[in-house]
């Protein structure tokens, strides 16, 4: 199992990170808050993301990466091994991603004369109130809409990019730098704004424990929150996504295939 796409991916995953983290939490307070964390973390998932993503195209379609311009992979090959991936990554995402949620949402002032502490003192204290309050399940919370959200998501991601990088690529040839730069940052856009409904979920759940709310399960979730919000809450944040979505993915993309050419 060749193990250059699980690093690059761990790298351009950090790359794209920390370009991203600011917009992440441009509606609470501090643009770095959170930061060491998610570094560490979802760089890490995303080694597995395009790990495995790689490793399956390898198995169905018995071509490299380097291999893969002369004789490109069908959409449907690429769809499969997106959404191998993305359900993968979902399990190995789901408690880090829990953790940075309630991180960033802590907006508690920091430490002044006569308030209260933070609730959670970093990702550690987290992770352990969590597992004291609500279990080992709680470390889980949100994880079927998170699952439900990348398994499909990800196979638009990877199908999105490949499409956009052969239409704007002579047969055979390796895209410019360009050419990749937007194909990613695209394929970043066309992937939130499949998952943005199911992110909204995902958050709700994963926020319920801790304001002491409980939905009994993803679909009496989406169905509270559409009687009392409106369909429209499905899609909340779906702007600042998609403009976080281009610049990181875009970002990712050229890091990982730069990577790979340098090392191939």
């Amino acid at each position: 199992m060749p193990v250059e796409e699980f690093v690059a991916g761990w790298i351009s995953g950090a790359l794209g990170l920390v370009l991203g983290h600011p917009f992440d939490t441009v509606k609470l307070l501090g643009f770095f808050k959170g930061m060491s964390f998610p570094i560490a973390s979802i760089a890490l998932v995303n080694s597995v993301l395009f790990g495995v993503y790689s490793n399956a195209l390898l198995a169905l379609t018995a071509t490299s990466h380097r291999q893969r311009r002369a004789q490109p992979p069908s959409y449907t090959h690429v769809f499969i091994a997106g959404c191998t991936g993305g359900f993968l990554q979902a399990y190995c995402l789901a408690p880090f991603d829990l953790i940075k949620v309630r991180l960033q949402n802590q907006t508690e002032p920091r430490a002044q004369p006569g308030s209260p502490p933070p609730r959670y003192r970093g990702p550690v204290h987290c992770a352990a109130s969590i597992f004291q309050a609500e279990g080992p399940r709680g470390l889980f919370r949100g994880a079927w809409a998170l699952t439900l959200r990348d398994t499909p998501t990800l196979g638009i991601y990877f199908v999105t990019y490949e499409w956009l990088c052969r239409k704007s690529t002579p047969d055979g040839q390796k895209p410019s730098s360009a050419t990749v730069l937007v194909a990613g940052g695209f394929a970043g856009i066309a992937s939130w704004v499949t998952a943005t409904p199911l992110d909204v979920i995902k958050a709700r759940m994963q926020m319920a424990g801790l304001k002491q709310r409980a939905y009994r399960g993803l679909l009496d979730c989406m169905v509270s929150s559409a009687r009392q919000e409106g369909l429209g809450v499905f899609f909340r944040g779906l702007t600042i996504n998609s403009a976080r979505a281009f610049p990181v993915n875009a970002v990712t993309f050229l890091s990982y295939e730069h990577l790979l050419h340098s090392w191939g």
